[in-house]
């Protein structure tokens, strides 16, 4: 769901992301893109691309964290080697 929400409105996306430097950058880029996109089409995109990576890398960085997290509190999993 927020995906579909970071491509049709990528700052309101973000920012229930809880991504809000981003949105700002984002919203400054929609505005940028909406203009330059009546000459050259392909720029409307781009806000919403970096909407979806920037919520991609961030839930990423979480599942990352949450995998350190485990190993920390649980240790390495059963015959691991370094």
């Amino acid at each position: 769901m927020i995906y579909f929400l970071a491509f049709f409105l990528p700052p309101l996306g973000l920012l229930l992301n809880g991504q809000p430097f981003a949105a700002i950058f984002s919203a400054i880029l929609w505005v940028f893109c909406f203009f330059a996109g009546w000459f050259f089409w392909p720029l409307w995109l781009v806000p919403s691309g970096h909407a979806i990576l920037a919520i991609a890398m961030k839930n990423d960085a979480r599942r990352h964290r949450e995998l350190v997290d485990a190993i920390e509190k649980h240790g390495p999993p059963p015959n691991w080697r370094p």
